[in-house]
């Protein structure tokens, strides 16, 4: 590290002789960073440099499943986004795509859940107790419902990487592999999930522009939801190997499985946001 003038870090309270602090990572201030110049050339790199890890770290997620679970396990960590980092920026992909397609996924609406949803019945039963419970009304009830369901399907998202991540460990028991496997696996998954969800609400948005329905297409939705679970299923194929060494018809059968798996853990994710939602809102 090459020398500099000596400085006090404010951080560590020490004396440095050199351009950052050997304890905790911190560059002195100089003057320049105080202007405007300075405070925008500081916000381009750091824009530039997340961007840059960013985009290598997508290219390898989506063209070489299962390689970042590898690296990241391996020690290669510095040229790519950390897995829940990478989970976290798709999570706000994601939901800046719905923002833009006025169009919620994992967040329903209650009259998507009264009269749309497998579990609308039950559902029809639980709002009216919980409405009564109020003291309240339907539509005013629904008004708040709809703004909770948002924040909490954001918030709680990551409820659907656990059992994933446990389900996961179970079926590859025989698979001698650090848990860690398992969740770092899980993150990029998912994140990848999030991703191509984004994809489908993009379609599905133009798909409204050209005048059709959109989600709101039995059809539109069937088509998405299989060509969703196709991608998911060809992606664990594709990942199983690297990862964990599956080969031949067991890799084939723990993609199948894993798929339908992920597929059944959106919809009870769904289901909990409800349940979730209805009893704290």
């Amino acid at each position: 590290m090459l020398e500099t003038d000596p400085w006090t870090c404010p951080t560590c309270a020490i004396r440095v002789v050199t351009p950052f602090c050997p304890m905790c990572g911190e560059s002195p201030l100089r003057p320049p960073d105080l202007t405007l110049r300075g405070i925008g050339a500081r916000v381009l790199h750091a824009a530039t440099s997340i961007d840059g890890r960013f985009f290598r770290t997508l290219n390898v997620l989506i063209r070489h499943p299962g390689e970042l679970t590898v690296a990241y396990l391996n020690g290669r960590r510095m040229p790519y986004v950390a897995p829940f980092q990478l989970f976290l920026i798709s999570n706000a992909i994601f939901f800046a795509m719905q923002s833009l397609t006025d169009t919620q996924i994992f967040g329903s609406t209650l009259q998507s859940h009264l009269h749309h949803q497998d579990w609308s019945s039950l559902a029809q039963l639980l709002v009216a107790e919980r409405v009564a419970a109020l003291g309240t009304n339907l539509p005013q009830y629904t008004l708040l419902f709809d703004r909770v369901t948002v924040l909490n399907a954001k918030s709680l998202i990551i409820l659907m990487v656990i059992p994933f991540s446990l389900l996961l460990r179970m079926v590859l028991l025989r698979v001698h592999k650090p848990f860690l496997t398992f969740i770092g696996f899980s993150f990029h998954l998912y994140a990848f999930l999030l991703l191509l969800f984004s994809v489908a609400l993009a379609v599905a948005a133009i798909e409204v522009r050209l005048g059709g329905l959109g989600l709101d297409s039995p059809a539109v939705d069937r088509t998405l939801s299989v060509i969703n679970l196709g991608v998911c299923g060809t992606y664990l194929f594709l990942a199983s190997k690297p990862v964990f060494g599956t080969y031949g018809p067991a890799r084939l059968m723990i993609s199948i499985v894993m798929t339908l798996a992920a597929g059944f853990i959106v919809m009870a994710y769904r289901f909990a946001i409800f349940l979730i939602t209805l009893y704290t809102a």
